[in-house]
């Protein structure tokens, strides 16, 4: 069943670059489905890429070669990563900031492409949303010195540690 809202992504000419780039970064049920060209009806060169359709973790994206008319991607949208733990976190983390990404506050992140993700565990809502609010407060106040989340460090600043 093709799902009803679908991410659309535009870029000046690493669409298929950056879709493989993904799908190597989230693997398991990512891959790229179809990819279409330019024809000599279309602006674009014709034979190069147009559009790559992608799915990372089951949800689909599409990937435009638009050429360069000034669009960029900002802050104002970005792809927040559900993680299971420290270990995803770190994983993430490492393979979106490689190669000219760009860490963020508080689980921020810009890939090199300019694309804006959020790298965000499990645990962190549930400690912020904790019982004890004082001990919210603290983890709030350590994350918002954090770049990457440290969970355990979350966890201390929670239990006044």
């Amino acid at each position: 069943m093709k799902q009803k809202i679908t991410t659309f992504l535009w870029f000046t000419d690493q669409a298929e670059e950056a879709a493989e780039f993904y799908v190597s970064v989230f693997g398991g049920d990512s891959r790229i489905v179809d990819k279409t060209l330019y024809t000599e009806d279309s602006p674009g060169k014709p034979g190069t890429v147009m559009t790559v359709v992608f799915e990372l973790a089951g949800q689909q994206f599409v990937a435009l070669n638009g050429g360069d008319r000034g669009f960029t991607f900002n802050e104002a949208v970005s792809l927040s990563v559900d993680c299971d733990g420290q270990e995803e976190v770190d994983r993430f983390w490492s393979a979106l900031t490689a190669d000219g990404g760009q860490e963020g506050p508080c689980a921020w992140l810009k890939d090199k492409y300019g694309l804006s993700w959020q790298i965000v565990p499990r645990q962190l809502p549930e400690i912020l949303g904790g019982p004890d609010k004082e001990g919210a407060a603290r983890a709030m106040q350590a994350m918002l010195g954090m770049k990457k989340i440290d969970v355990q460090g979350l966890r201390s600043a929670y239990e006044g540690e």
